[in-house]
């Protein structure tokens, strides 16, 4: 097992750091009622997010239920696992489940079909709590980050860091000098997760370590495309940014459209229209290089770009969150959009029992007119969230309306129902004394009767006669 795991906190008290991050965790789960808003956990990497959903059910004795990225998190397997869970109880005997959906700003591609839509589906449904784990809040869609309490984790201080460090060396029967473990939790940039492997890794084949020892194990140190973006619009030299840009794994097409997405924060027209033609001019290298496959342009894309836009830039800086290219964004809304018409068409077609094929080329009109007439009466049959009921009525204001009357219908029938199962009687026990008889009644012998007498000694009826009371005939029809 590696250090890491080996060393997780098992209880809250024994996590470092974001104390207020984690007062605000430990609040929630006490007082947590069904009216309660799930939580949004993110920050940097390293920094104890996970953990502390671990540690914090620990505490409280719940469950957990966990699917992260490297899982199918498809509508389908969102729904199954998560989404029964959030309504089940515990069959362990613990007081809840928390249903735990971690690297939540991860939901790309085709293997997570739907995944946002049923995560929205599990917060609205939930009976259980929800955590949510994200390194970046803006990259979780609007919808969920409002339906949310959003609690941030801060990267850890080197002073932090250094003190658990220590406690490892002592766990692992390993000397270890202060410098040593220092260089380590600087070089590990907030992480405790990088800076405890980091450790590990430098203590192999060792039972000593000295600040010599520790310079093989840093942690990869590349930059990022943020940080790029930051030091175009910044000051750095010349020599500077081009160290930055080669750290930087993308293609210069990309860094393109990344500097292009943030040139809004040039707010003098003069600077705006220079840094614009740079970037025209590096885009017509890199239509060459594609067009005659010959890479050695790329150099120059990439020189014409960052030190272009950075003298125009002149040392502006960026005062804003940092955006992503307007095309990543536009391709994200369609694959939404595309996702949001499959999910309608696929519950109206399941419910009116044609193809969804039929539906849609022959009788969609038909049925946006059927919507539109009654839209909540329609939303409840076929269950449609706001965005498919908005595809058919065309009215996005009044298909939230229905949509949230509907949901604050289900929780009124919910709560009614919840309150019908408390004033139900409850089962009066059987006092001691009255199952004791009982018992002695059942185990003593039955009285013996003479032949031809009743349980009360009168005599029977003889073999052939009716044992009730002989009428005359006049009465046996009465009736007729």
């Amino acid at each position: 097992m590696d250090w890491a795991s080996k060393y997780r906190p098992k209880h809250v008290d024994e996590l470092v750091g974001n104390s207020t991050a984690l007062r605000q965790m430990v609040e929630w789960g006490r007082s947590w009622t069904r009216e309660s808003r799930p939580l949004i956990l993110y920050g940097k990497p390293g920094t104890g997010k996970t953990s502390s959903v671990y540690a914090l059910a620990t505490d409280l004795n719940w469950d957990v239920i966990e699917l992260n990225a490297s899982d199918q998190r498809t509508k389908d397997v969102i729904l199954r696992i998560a989404g029964t869970s959030s309504q089940t109880g515990s069959l362990t005997g613990a007081v809840r489940k928390v249903i735990l959906l971690d690297e939540a700003d991860n939901l790309h591609g085709s293997a997570d079909r739907g995944g946002a839509r049923a995560i929205l589906e599990v917060l609205r449904t939930a009976r259980q709590p929800v955590i949510l784990v994200a390194n970046d809040l803006y990259q979780i869609q609007a919808e969920i980050r409002s339906r949310c309490e959003p609690i941030q984790f801060r990267a850890l201080p080197a002073r932090s860091i250094v003190p658990r460090l220590r406690f490892i060396c002592s766990g692992e029967h390993l000397s270890c000098e202060e410098q040593a473990l220092k260089d380590i939790a600087e070089a590990a940039n907030g992480d405790m997760r990088a800076a405890i492997t980091m450790l590990e890794a430098a203590a192999i084949g060792r039972q000593a370590l000295v600040e010599a020892d520790v310079s093989t194990s840093r942690k990869d140190e590349r930059s990022t495309v943020f940080d790029l973006v930051a030091a175009v619009f910044g000051k750095p030299g010349g020599e500077d940014l081009m160290k930055i840009a080669y750290e930087v794994d993308e293609t210069p097409d990309t860094l393109a459209q990344w500097i292009e997405a943030n040139l809004g924060n040039l707010k003098e027209v003069d600077r705006y229209s220079r840094a614009y033609q740079c970037l025209a001019r590096s885009d017509e290298y890199i239509g060459l290089t594609y067009r005659h496959q010959y890479y050695t342009l790329w150099r120059y894309a990439s020189l014409l770009m960052i030190l272009g836009v950075s003298d125009a830039a002149g040392g502006a800086g960026i005062h804003a969150r940092i955006l992503s290219p307007e095309r990543w964004r536009k391709m994200g809304s369609y694959r939404k959009q595309k996702a949001v018409r499959t999910g309608m068409l696929d519950k109206v077609s399941s419910g009116l029992h044609m193809s969804q094929h039929a539906l849609r080329d022959m009788y969609l009109s038909s049925v946006s007119a059927l919507a539109d007439r009654d839209p909540m009466e329609f939303a409840r049959d076929f269950s449609l969230d706001a965005d498919e009921l908005n595809l058919l009525i065309h009215d996005k204001a009044r298909a939230q309306k229905v949509v949230k009357a509907l949901v604050e219908e289900e929780r009124k029938r919910e709560k009614e129902w919840e309150a019908a199962e408390r004033r139900k009687p409850k089962k009066t026990p059987v006092p001691k004394n009255v199952a004791e008889t009982a018992e002695d009644k059942a185990a003593s012998p039955a009285p013996q009767r003479e032949p031809g007498t009743g349980e009360q000694g009168q005599a029977l009826p003889a073999e052939g006669e009716s044992g009730k009371e002989k009428l005359p005939q006049k009465t046996l029809f009465d009736g007729f």
